[in-house]
């Protein structure tokens, strides 16, 4: 960020009941989404290995499929937020159409895509003989939902860019509810087994989508605002997306990259690998519910082209980035004799994760330092820069994580080299929140 002098504390007290009622609800939201996996995985649990390790493999294709696609929200966030602060809500309800319709567009190839292929896809991920067969009706049967689960990303950006964090929190909590009787009620009451879970979760996720569509239509007949789709702004949308897609496939290339390491250097270290990844993606929901709260402040700040406030609420957010990762640092030192016991009881499993856990814990001022001034670069539309940064990271990180197997390095080193990549996405980040050229005022960048 350039440098000026403190805000006031009255500015930073303003700020903090922004950050701080735009985050909370966020989290809640963030938290509420993988307990979805966790239901249908509790559920289906109950009716054999084979279908469980077919859900598994589906659900990870299901997730990866969609998480490709989270520039929906992230972009239509900026977008909505900027018309926010222009003062012009008509236009950022358009905006927000334009992204629900790319988001329908995007999901109706999807299902054309997968239908076919799910044989294919679900041998690629190697699953054995006995499992496919699940993996394939839940994905076939799941991958209907994967338009409602886009529209829910668009239709949440939307909410956010309207400063409203709230109602995505009730709409995923009520879907989690939905979706655990859903599926209780099919597997089991109707005896559809694998399939009634996949069907579930699919009327689950779109009685969301209709729920987020009511709340937007509702806004949109409000202003006066046209929902047929629109060509050019569906392009825009697209266009916007493009360099977030972009940073999001970079950012899961590093993920399967140390998870193939991991793999590489023996079962203990693999299985100590995916309980630290977990935990590290859930500390993620705490400082990315900051990065979004980043994203819906800054991007109204410059659409009313308030590029001061936008300073200093992007000061204030990376102090507490700092300060949240700091916490939960603490946290993960403190809770480490509870926490692995949780996961496995094998020594030699807990001994590999050990020494890597204190690493993830003194990164995590790092990672509140990368997830806000993340935020508030996709908040100020700078999209082309986030993108060209994570290809960087990524060739830095690529090299010195395939050098681990072959230095003995084991998976200390693996999370040392993952603590790396999270200091030169600071560095990029920093660099370019100090340079202040992502400050760029008005309604539409």
């Amino acid at each position: 960020m350039t440098q000026a002098p403190p805000a006031p504390q009255g500015v930073r007290r303003r700020h903090d009941r922004e950050i701080i009622g735009l985050a909370v609800p966020a989290f809640g939201a963030l938290v509420a989404e993988p307990l979805f996996v966790l239901a249908d995985s509790a559920i289906v649990g109950h009716l054999g290995t084979r279908q469980l390790a077919g859900l598994g493999i589906a659900s990870a294709l299901l997730t990866t499929a969609v998480s490709v696609f989270v520039f929906l929200a992230y972009a239509t966030t900026a977008a909505v937020a900027r018309r926010v602060g222009a003062g012009d809500l008509q236009a950022a309800i358009r905006q927000g159409m334009d992204g629900i319709w790319l988001a329908l567009f995007l999901g109706a190839a999807v299902i054309a895509l997968t239908l076919p292929a799910a044989p294919g896809l679900v041998d690629l991920f190697g699953a054995s003989s006995t499992a496919a067969p699940y993996a394939v009706t839940y994905l076939r049967i799941s991958s209907l939902g994967i338009p409602a689960m886009l529209v829910v990303l668009a239709a949440t950006g939307v909410l956010r860019g309207l400063q409203d964090t709230k109602t995505p929190l009730y709409v995923a909590v009520a879907g989690f509810v939905a979706n655990a009787v859903l599926n209780a009620a099919l597997v089991y009451g109707v005896g559809l087994g694998i399939a009634g879970s996949a069907w579930g979760t699919v009327v689950a996720q779109c009685a969301m989508a209709v729920v987020y569509l009511r709340v937007v239509v509702r806004g949109a007949r409000r202003h006066g605002t046209s929902l047929r789709p629109d060509a050019a702004g569906i392009r825009t949308s697209a266009r916007a997306g493009g360099p977030l897609l972009v940073r999001t496939l970079s950012l899961r290339a590093v993920l399967l990259i140390a998870t193939a390491v991991a793999a590489r250097l023996g079962d203990a270290d693999v299985a100590a690998h995916q309980i630290i990844l977990s935990l590290w993606s859930l500390l993620a929901f705490a400082l990315d519910a900051i990065a979004i709260a980043g994203q819906a402040i800054i991007g109204r700040y410059l659409g009313a082209g308030d590029t001061q406030r936008a300073r200093d609420a992007c000061r204030r957010m990376v102090e507490w980035g700092i300060a949240v990762g700091i916490v939960l640092g603490a946290l993960v030192i403190l809770a480490r004799p509870v926490f692995l016991p949780l996961f496995t009881s094998d020594t030699t499993v807990t001994e590999a994760a050990l020494p890597a856990l204190v690493i993830v814990a003194l990164s995590q001022p790092v990672s509140g330092i990368v997830f806000v001034l993340d935020g508030v670069l996709m908040g100020a539309g700078d999209g082309p820069y986030l993108a060209g940064a994570m290809l960087l990271t990524l060739a830095v990180f690529a090299p010195v994580a395939l050098l681990v197997p072959t230095l003995d390095g084991g998976l200390t080193s693996l999370w040392a080299a993952m603590t790396l990549m999270m200091t030169v996405r600071m560095l990029t980040l920093w660099l370019r929140a100090r340079s202040g050229r992502w400050l760029v005022p008005g309604a539409a960048r």
